[in-house]
């Protein structure tokens, strides 16, 4: 039997004005890095960052599930209210509000996809109160490539169209065990949930206009993007590095827009170089 040096725990955090039951999952210590997630799934994806022991002899690695997501409820209410939508102000003021309420003083901060995205308004707006921002499959923006009304619909099986989504995004050369266990986690996404993602990261989480302004003197930004993905490409990235200056950026060969799921071998490969070079600066 092996045990996991995970430890995953629930914080009642407030956000918004409301209380939110929040999971999250921790392990190492040192500089803290809190691990933001891909849309309609969860923390989960972090699963080998958290176990890697060369990265958690330095730093305090946080993952946690965003609300409506994984082990995180939606809040009291919900039931009564509009569907759920993800915005660029409720991500921004949910992410700093998690890092002040788990004690993480000056986080790196790394997501993927959507947290891709949010990393570059992260840089934007609060530049000064993090270490460092790491992209994962990062885009100023992205166009809409399918019908988001079939990801929930009343006559098609969500879990199953989520699933298939995220599987068409992945690389043909990654594991199929990791592959398939991150289509799992999509397929057990809430209604809804997916979709509502999907509106900040295709409609209104669009910042080409503004990322010139970004500052990587103040906080430095590391940007990692997969070949084979197709909804934040290599040249999706690049876009964003003509307009940054300062920035680092490297393509992961062989890998899709779930890196550190999909093929988390390789993916650690890419992370730690830059973890290092952020532990000595």
């Amino acid at each position: 039997m092996r045990i996991e040096p995970i430890i995953g725990r629930y914080a009642h955090i407030e956000l918004e004005g409301r209380e939110h039951r929040v999971y999250f999952e921790e392990a190492g210590e040192g500089i803290p890095l809190l691990c933001l997630h891909t849309a309609g799934s969860d923390a989960r994806q972090y699963r080998a960052v958290l176990n890697d022991a060369e990265i958690t002899r330095r730093f305090r690695v946080v993952a946690f599930d965003m609300p409506w997501h994984g082990k995180s409820s939606p809040p009291a209410g919900w039931d009564k209210e509009e569907d759920y939508r993800l915005t660029t102000e409720r991500y921004t003021g949910m992410i700093m509000s998690v890092a002040r309420a788990l004690g993480l003083e000056r986080p790196v901060v790394m997501g993927c996809s959507i947290g891709g995205r949010i990393v570059l308004e992260l840089a934007l707006k609060h530049a000064r109160e993090l270490r460092a921002l790491i992209g994962l499959q990062s885009g100023a923006f992205v166009e809409r490539y399918y019908d988001p009304a079939w990801l929930d619909h009343p006559e098609v099986h969500g879990g199953r169209a989520c699933g298939a989504v995220a599987y068409g995004l992945m690389s043909p050369l990654s594991p199929p065990s990791e592959v398939w266990e991150t289509v799992w986690h999509y397929m057990q996404g809430g209604p809804g949930v997916f979709t509502g993602d999907l509106h900040f990261y295709q409609l209104e989480g669009d910042v080409r206009e503004r990322i010139g302004a970004i500052d990587t003197s103040v906080c430095p930004l590391y940007l990692l993007t997969g070949e084979y993905d197709y909804s934040a490409s290599p040249r999706d990235t690049q876009a964003v590095m003509d307009r940054v200056q300062g920035a680092k950026f490297s393509i992961m060969k062989g890998l899709g827009h779930f890196p550190m799921s999909e093929n988390p071998e390789a993916f650690l490969d890419y992370l730690r170089p830059v973890l290092q070079e952020i532990h000595e600066s």
